[in-house]
């Protein structure tokens, strides 16, 4: 059978597509699901752009592979961020698909990225969310204090997202950037990370985290390994594990940027041959299951109403407009060959302002995720998984109460009620499953 065609040609005068929405969220990452499908519960037409082609930022992407931050510290530990992270932990938990690793403090959640890719997929198609992938940010239209609409570039043509409210969970401030607001960069460069999956490994004797920290301080020179600590994350019952053991940079320039992802993945192959020549008992039979995408801790974010601080970290400050909280120990990356690690006591919890969200200069603008204002060393403690989900939640909200009008003039009160949950629920005693 003869298949017909037809010959076109493209419009020179075509201006592409147009969306109307009530909010916009820039970043399919974890805060970035979490606004959106917020969102979109609170009855909000929602447009959801992300510059690759799949969904969930650097929670899939960059195959983080780890919940961090979730629960609170201590022999009493218990979950202290909810939304669209209990049915993450229900759904993926009941296949099997997540691992619960009890820290001497607190508990690190194991996922599995291809069933957390596949439940954000469906999650977001079921709240019938406007999705625009492969999305390339070009231009930002404001006038005066607010956004109007921003234009992205698709391989399908140009797109124009026109919306009463916009969240930046870009994880570089691209929104904010692109709108002529104020950013900040840290003076001191973050480094990321080049995360692999490895397979086929032997569980029966692994090492201690301090035994095997110990190992790469003594060894990391004779193979080549710039970062002089890190450890593998095992997914117990399945021959599994997650290297986390790179560092590399992570510019804001587009060359220096591709060249870094390359180095990236030349260091984690260093890192497996590490783990092959130091432990062969469990890695003889291993292989690199999957590279994951550059892993980007910190690079630019806004200039909020109010800028979190360190010191606020460190003394547990308890903000009357918090909208996040967490006891995830301040963990900076700032140098190449190690990172600051500070963990908190059993009764810590600090929590993140809603100032902290709010762009300075915008009237409908917020940031949420690594975007937020903050100094970079409470940033550190605060851009983890848990936290992030609950700002994504709290921007939602934010914006609902907005209702097209000017973000910071919201009753701040009402906001905590509908953020209890995140900011003041005490659940019974975790137990691992």
């Amino acid at each position: 059978m003869k298949t017909s065609t037809r010959t076109v040609r493209r419009d020179a005068n075509s201006t592409g597509w147009k969306i109307d929405a009530d909010i916009c969220v820039v970043g399919a990452g974890i805060a970035g699901t979490s606004a959106a499908l917020e969102a979109a519960a609170l009855g909000r037409k929602v447009v959801l752009v992300d510059s690759m082609p799949a969904l969930g930022g650097q929670a899939v992407n960059s195959i983080i592979g780890t919940f961090c931050g979730l629960f609170s510290n201590g022999p009493k530990r218990y979950q202290v961020t909810h939304g669209i992270a209990d049915g993450i932990l229900r759904d993926l938990g009941e296949k099997g698909a997540l691992h619960y690793k009890e820290g001497p403090l607190t508990t690190v959640v194991l996922y599995d990225e291809v069933a957390l890719a596949r439940w954000i997929e469906q999650k977001i198609l079921d709240a019938g969310i406007t999705v625009v992938l492969g999305a390339v940010l070009r231009d930002v239209v404001r006038e005066g204090r607010r956004l109007r609409e921003l234009d992205v570039a698709t391989r399908y043509g140009d797109v124009r997202v026109a919306a009463n409210g916009f969240i930046d969970a870009s994880g570089d401030a691209a929104l904010t950037w692109l709108a002529g607001l104020d950013c900040q960069e840290p003076v001191t460069p973050v480094q990321g990370t080049q995360m692999v999956v490895l397979e086929n490994l032997d569980e029966t004797d692994l090492p201690t985290p301090a035994a095997f920290r110990e190992r790469v301080e003594a060894r990391a020179g004779a193979y080549g390994l710039e970062r002089k600590d890190g450890l593998v994350f095992y997914f117990r019952g399945r021959n599994i594990g997650i290297v986390n053991m790179t560092h590399v940079e992570t510019p804001l320039e587009p060359m220096a940027a591709s060249k870094s992802a390359l180095v990236g993945r030349n260091q984690a192959d260093s890192a497996f041959q590490f783990l092959l020549g130091e432990y062969p008992h469990i890695y003889k039979n291993a292989r690199i299951r999957s590279y994951g995408l550059p892993g980007i801790r910190q690079t630019r974010w806004i200039v909020g109403t109010q800028q979190l601080t360190s010191e606020e970290v460190i003394s547990a400050t308890k903000f009357p407009d918090a909208v996040a909280r967490t006891s995830w120990p301040i963990e900076l990356h700032d140098r190449a060959e190690g990172y600051e690690w500070k963990p908190f006591g059993d009764d810590h919890l600090h929590t993140v302002p809603l100032g902290s969200l709010l762009a300075k200069d915008a009237d409908n603008l917020i940031a949420v995720g690594r975007c937020i204002d903050a100094d970079a060393t409470a940033l550190s403690s605060v851009r983890v998984m848990g936290p992030c989900i609950a700002m994504g939640a709290a921007a939602a909200h934010s914006l609902d109460l907005a209702d097209g009008g000017n973000v910071h003039e919201i009753d701040r009160a009402m906001l905590r009620e509908r953020l209890y949950d995140n900011v003041e629920r005490i659940d019974p005693p975790h137990l691992k499953n």
